[in-house]
């Protein structure tokens, strides 16, 4: 019943059960204290009503993953190729050989498919558990006569859920009491309007839906399951399959790279065709099923090729770098919402940062007093205004006050700025707030929000029958709206130029000292008017510094980014917390450098975009004005991260490159709008983040120096290979042995990289910098130039040299490559550095895998040859082999004197793509972008 009346929004069923307060009644709930909310009562009501969770649809199992990787495109070449393998290799080799040999090549494709589906899978997990993370809300309720704090999950039918702006309605219910309150259903219903929620017209809640302005409570009547968002969300499974730019990108490369496998499959199938039936010794009366095992054995040989050239551990090393750069991002209290930002990060120029929480410890305390131009320290309270204080404090707050159990403390609840104030009103007035409230009648109230920056009251005071307003709020807005001020004495006097000059001097003081500064107003009234009010004191608030922003600031600075504070607060605390920061040098000119949200607005876009770079410090900004920054800053190139944390900050947190909502003062607006979660609220936390962006990126980078260049070198080698000698040089278990090192072992070697000091001396990755870099491209060509270089002098005169047989040349060959590789592994661990072995140790996989594919290739030339079709060989042989893989690095260190141009080196070739753009758009139904197939390389 209860579950319909809220679904079907039915008033007249409401007022026939007696409206909200006969229900309550019905659910034993005191529409004032709530429910009791012992363990027991809570037990019995998820017993009876159920729990607020909700049954999801069946998760995605392991095969599933298996089942994708099989329909990308580079496995369904392989796969193809192993078709072909198997078909022929039994026709041609007989059915035990062609089977084994068949079978390696699909034990090769598999192991990497296997690892890729294991990696998908661990990331989707990893997803599934941030979304778990993520929907577990803490929210506040009342029980006992006390706020509590509790998760989402715990909530039950009876409680009394506190409603404030930015919440997220957690199940479904009936307005108890509040004022002006006002939601956004468009999450349900679509429509973007507000709702305004009241007793006579529109009492019902449910979940899902976002409170937009005011504050209330709210009576819950169904959870889980019974709510309306429960049956829309257990029908529904959250995307997980989000495909970064980066894996997008790769994807491409990977693509392409395996339409150059296939070209290159046919011109060798073409060449080793023709040089076949054009050698002289080709007999034309040669038997039919000799010219049929021979053509056989050339496609064995070009889809070999194939096999080798095509990259597919690219996805899977940026799907592995994605997932464990996500885990260690959460351990680093930073939740993960949007993958995409991971890699984005690692490109930011500009971090917008809110002060309060980030900066600061957000642990509030007032620190001192000013009543008319005296401080309390100078002067008792007078008695009159002592009274208005602990009445502005009292009743014009979201905030509460409950004495703790043992009775020797209070229990305070609300935000740090009103518990601070909330506090000191009982430590040091010995307020009385339940006494207050029940003396006075609120008739109505206006929220604390981040445009006005104060909030106000209006009350009846019950044994006088009279009314009056009490404001509080920013020290010189509320002074803005004062005609007159209460004196040490309680005598009230006019503020004239001199008077507020001399308040806006102490205001300035305070400020100046890093004290947020909130005065209080009060005013006999009978609405909520803002003028002619009588100032009642002004309250300095001290929030310390978190200990490390400076250096994180000064980190920040290193790498090349900058760091603007937009906050709140006036303008001389906002520069003395700046200065102190690092944010601004003390003998810096502020003219520039500082500037208020209101200027700042009203300055033209022109001026706007001409000052933007030179602004650091925001002084009593707005939401809009947050975001109107962002915009320039876009607008002018920057990739902008943010900070925010009220509802107001969505638009920002949308607009933004990165959205980064603190976790702790953020509203669930905020956290929706946001690509991550600083759990912790702190700027530290923001800047190792940037550090994982980075990461991420170099890592990948690392990965592609290795891939690119066996890729290169393995295609060039068996091409020249197979057209000279009819065949390539490696086995079927050897080309498994190549793979597993090039495609599996590879992007599990990388992946685990972790941020250096070396990722924040660099200046940020542009938005459209080729992945590819030409130092790396001059990294790669060098590499594999080396390598193609010393192992076709070994193909074709390594037995002469070595005086050795053509079995263990081979076997030089096939070992020299693999040592080769495990060389160049550390080359790829640096782009630039000389030290390639610098933070080695942090990487315990990568020596780990260094270590196991050395006892491998040992074990496979040793004691596995028959298998293997390998040769043993001698201590010299060995050496040999190990100076032509180490001889990698020496030739990396002078590689890096070479200097490389500033422009992308395919860059250059764009004026033929466009060329031959028209041409190619008439024999493909292909949409190009502006440069045509080949762009993935011009772009990476």
């Amino acid at each position: 019943m209860l579950t319909e009346l809220v679904k079907k929004k039915d008033m007249e069923k409401l007022q026939e059960l007696g409206g909200v307060n006969t229900l309550a009644s019905t659910l034993n709930t005191d529409t004032q204290a709530g429910i009791n909310g012992n363990t027991e009562e809570i037990t019995y009501r998820q017993k009876l009503f159920g729990s607020n969770t909700y049954k999801k649809p069946p998760s995605k199992t392991f095969f599933s993953f298996i089942w994708e990787a099989f329909k990308q495109l580079p496995f369904v070449t392989l796969l193809s190729c192993v078709a072909v393998t198997l078909t022929f290799g039994i026709i041609y080799n007989g059915l035990v050989q062609g089977l084994s040999d068949g079978s390696i090549i699909f034990l090769a494709v598999f192991l990497t498919i296997a690892v890729a589906a294991c990696s998908n899978y661990w990331q989707y997990w990893q997803l599934v558990k941030l979304s778990k993370i993520s929907n577990n809300m803490q929210i506040e309720v009342v029980r006992g006569d006390k706020h509590q704090q509790i998760s989402t999950f715990e909530i039950v039918v009876g409680d009394l859920f506190c409603l404030k702006i930015g919440d997220q309605v957690p199940a479904d219910g009936l307005f108890v009491n509040g004022y002006s309150l006002q939601v956004d259903e468009s999450s349900m219903t679509g429509e973007s309007d507000l709702v305004e929620i009241n007793h006579t017209q529109n009492p019902f809640l449910v979940s899902g839906i976002k409170i937009a302005d005011e504050y209330g409570l709210m009576l819950v009547t169904s959870v889980g399951i019974n709510t309306t968002w429960g049956e829309m969300m257990s029908q529904i499974n959250r995307d997980t399959d989000e495909v970064t730019p980066l894996q997008a990108r790769l994807k491409k490369l990977t693509s392409s790279i395996t339409k150059v496998g296939l070209a290159v499959e046919v011109v060798l199938f073409v060449v080793l065709l023709i040089s076949y039936f054009m050698r002289p010794t080709y007999d034309e009366n040669k038997n039919p099923e000799d010219i049929t095992k021979t053509v056989i054995g050339v496609v064995l040989g070009a889809a070999s090729v194939v096999v080798l050239a095509i990259p597919e551990g690219l996805p899977l090393a940026v799907t592995l770098t994605l997932a464990y750069s996500m885990k260690r991002m959460m351990a680093d209290q930073a939740m993960v919402r949007k993958l995409s930002a991971c890699e984005t990060l690692g490109s930011a120029t500009t971090i917008c940062t809110n002060k309060t929480g980030t900066l600061t410890l957000n642990q509030m305390k007032v620190v001192k007093f000013w009543q008319g131009i005296k401080s309390n320290s100078e002067s008792v309270i007078s008695r009159i205004s002592f009274e208005l204080i602990k009445q502005g404090v009292a009743l014009n707050t979201i905030g509460s006050v409950h004495r703790t159990a043992s009775g020797s403390g209070f229990d305070v609840s609300g935000s740090p700025t009103e518990k601070s104030i909330l506090s000191w009103a009982v430590e040091e007035l010995k307020m009385d707030m339940e006494m207050i409230k029940q003396e006075f009648e609120i008739l109505h109230v206006e929220v604390f929000n981040s445009n006005k920056k104060r909030s106000g009251v209006l009350v009846k005071n019950k044994a006088e029958d009279s009314t009056h307003v009490h404001w509080k709020g920013a020290a010189e807005m509320i002074l803005a709206t004062c005609s007159s001020y209460y004196d040490e004495s309680g005598m009230v006097k006019s503020i004239d130029e001199n008077e507020r000059n001399k308040l806006k001097k102490i205001i300035e003081g305070m400020a100046a000292s890093s004290l947020r500064c909130i005065a209080f107003a009060y005013k006999q009234e009978n609405s909520l008017k803002e003028e002619n009010l009588t100032l009642l004191g002004i309250v300095g608030i001290n929030d310390p510094f978190r200990p490390g922003v400076k250096s994180a600031v000064e980190d920040c600075h290193n790498a090349g980014v900058n760091i603007k504070m937009i906050t709140g607060d006036n303008i001389f605390t906002t520069n003395a917390i700046a200065t102190e920061c690092g944010i601004l040098k003390p003998d810096q000119d502020l003219k520039d450098a500082v500037i208020e949200g209101e200027v700042f607005r009203n300055l033209t876009h022109e001026q706007r975009m001409e000052k933007i770079d030179k602004i650091y410090v925001m002084a009593r900004s707005s939401p809009s004005d947050k975001l109107l920054m962002i915009q320039c800053l876009k607008q002018k190139g920057h990739v902008v991260a943010v900070t925010g944390d009220g509802t107001n900050d969505a638009p920002a947190l949308n607009e933004a490159d990165i959205g980064l909502c603190m976790g702790i003062q953020g509203t669930e607006v905020a956290k929706e709008s946001s690509d991550i979660v600083i759990l912790d609220d702190n700027f530290l936390s923001v800047v190792t983040v940037l550090k994982w962006g980075r990461c991420v990126y170099n890592n990948i980078q690392m990965f592609i120096r290795f891939q690119l260049t066996a890729n290169i070198a393995t295609l060039v080698i068996n091409f020249v290979a197979a057209v000279s000698a009819s065949e390539v040089i490696e086995t079927g278990v050897q080309m498994l042995w190549i793979n597993l090192i090039m495609d599996t072992f590879g992007p599990l070697a990388f992946a685990m990289e972790k941020p250096t000091k070396d990722l924040m001396e660099k200046p940020p990755v542009g938005r459209t910098e080729p992945l590819i870099t030409n130092i790396m491209w001059r990294n790669i060509f060098f590499q594999a130039f080396y390598q193609i270089t010393v192992l076709l002098t070994l193909q074709f005169h390594g037995k002469s040299i070595f005086n050795v047989a053509a079995e263990v040349n081979n076997t030089l060959i096939f070992n020299s490559f693999v040592l080769c590789q495990v060389f160049n592994k550390f080359n790829a661990r640096k782009k630039e550095q000389w030290n390639v072995f610098k933070g080695i140790k942090t990487n315990k996989l990568f020596l780990g895998i260094i270590v196991i594919t050395i006892i491998l290739q040992v074990a496979m030339v040793e004691f596995l040859g028959d298998f293997v079709g390998t040769e043993r060989l001698n201590w010299m042989q060995w050496l040999i082999c190990i100076v032509i893989g180490a001889m990698s690095l020496p030739i990396g260190w002078v590689v890096r004197y070479i200097p490389v141009p500033q422009k992308p080196i395919f860059s250059y070739w764009k004026p033929v793509f466009n060329y031959f753009k028209p041409v190619v758009d008439q024999f493909h139904d292909v949409e190009l972008e502006s440069v045509g197939e080949l762009e993935p390389f011009v772009d990476l």
